[in-house]
């Protein structure tokens, strides 16, 4: 089973290799057509996925997992028509591909462009989510890589019907064979095998939990951008107004709960938990919250549970939130530097100097003053689809859209010059 997984992914990736350097020539007008008729076969396949669907959503059921990664797995007609829109939307945004990021002439007469180029062949490493398949696929196809895609087991035949779709409507209108693949082996060595193909594949993103991350950041012999953890903070500084924290908390926790981007932490000043942490408690607790609090923060929350140190090292992905009352600003700080991951963190403060002080020391990609974490999104950054959230550095940060799917060249023009 593990030679045929391996002879799978190496054949997929030399296609896709393959499929890269036509795909980057490109123009917007054909691409742009491409989705468009991608959009159609979905809604017009709409029985056909969501029939795989319900086998996987059915294998799910008899394993046993819980209502919040069914929720995950499933689709529906609404989920289908998102996917679709999703496509339409792509083609309204601005191809990045060969614009000109900047340019200059030297004294030698030499003009120099530096220029945006597709970063080639994007593999994706995900788990549960069928949408991915689509978003990541159309997402790439735009910026003008080739992808190929390797989703968990839990969606297989979403993912597969979905993918075969794809191909089957773009394929014939001009899309190069290989230039969205799906990994259809589910056996563990096909995503190893990915991980190993350096040779074909020039990035890999892996979408999903903590585990899933870590081993391709350990084991991956292709570039990584890391994308998906999320243990997100909000904090309610001393000045923290009423009427601004619950709001905000309250959708930062339970607007989507198993996103990345959801608070997973509270942290309150003392001079405010009295005042502060009952009212939000409540109504965390009316909206199905189970709340773990440290000591001094569960005098103030009914029903709460003592919170232990893994809780705060703890990204739940569900209606969970821990609690902590801290002594200071600086004390906040401190706990976040520790537990997050880097992605999303939120101060709430009437002070000035306190936001200040709070967006200049917390070092993660999105960090607010006043609002939920859960705008951390490309769409409503106003940078259109994302393909996801990345905590690093090196070569993108925040929502990955268009743009952070390109890298850049330079293109010289000269009339003959040589070197000294």
């Amino acid at each position: 089973m593990a030679a045929g997984a391996i002879q799978e992914v190496t054949e997929k990736a030399k296609r896709a290799r393959e499929a890269a350097g036509r795909l980057s020539a490109m123009s917007r007008a054909e691409k742009d057509r491409l989705l468009l008729l991608m959009a159609e076969a979905l809604e017009a396949g709409q029985d056909e996925i969501l029939a795989a669907n319900a086998k996987d959503v059915k294998n799910a059921q008899e394993r046993n997992l819980s209502a919040a990664p069914i929720d995950r797995l499933m689709l529906n007609e609404g989920r289908v028509k998102e996917m679709a829109e999703g496509l339409r939307d792509l083609a309204k945004l601005h191809d990045p591909v060969g614009e000109i990021i900047e340019g200059w002439r030297l004294p030698n007469g030499l003009e120099v462009s530096k220029v945006r180029i597709p970063l080639g062949v994007i593999g994706i490493i995900y788990e549960s989510r069928p949408n991915v398949t689509v978003d990541a696929a159309g997402l790439c196809l735009k910026s003008g890589n080739a992808t190929i895609l390797r989703g968990g087991s839990d969606a297989i035949n979403s993912n597969v019907a979905l993918a075969n779709l794809l191909n089957h409507v773009a394929v014939p209108a001009g899309l190069p064979e290989g230039a969205i693949s799906i990994i259809e082996s589910t056996d563990r060595e096909a995503a190893a095998e990915l991980m190993r193909m350096d040779q074909y594949v020039d990035v890999l993103i892996p979408r999903g939990g903590h585990e899933l991350i870590q081993r391709v950041k350990r084991e991956s012999r292709v570039p990584v951008i890391e994308t998906g953890e999320g243990l997100c903070h909000v904090y309610l500084d001393a000045s923290a107004d009423p009427a601004k924290a619950e709001p905000i908390v309250v959708n930062a926790k339970c607007q989507r709960p198993g996103v990345c981007n959801a608070a997973e932490t509270l942290l309150v000043h003392k001079d405010c938990a009295a005042k502060l942490l009952p009212p939000i408690g409540k109504h965390l607790t009316e909206m199905g919250v189970e709340l773990r609090a440290c000591e001094r923060s569960i005098k103030h929350l009914a029903g709460a549970k003592p919170a232990t140190e893994e809780d705060w090292a703890t990204e739940y992905l569900a209606l969970i939130l821990s609690v902590k009352v801290v002594d200071s600003l600086e004390e906040a700080i401190a706990h976040i530097k520790r537990y997050s991951t880097r992605n999303s963190d939120a101060i709430i403060t009437e002070d000035l100097a306190s936001a200040r002080k709070f967006t200049q020391e917390i070092d993660s990609a999105a960090v607010y003053v006043n609002a939920s974490t859960r705008f951390t999104d490309g769409g409503q950054f106003g940078l259109g689809a994302e393909i996801g959230i990345s905590n690093q550095k090196l070569h993108a940060r925040g929502p990955m859209g268009l743009r952070e799917l390109t890298s850049y060249k330079y293109v010289i023009y000269g009339e003959g010059q040589v070197r000294a």
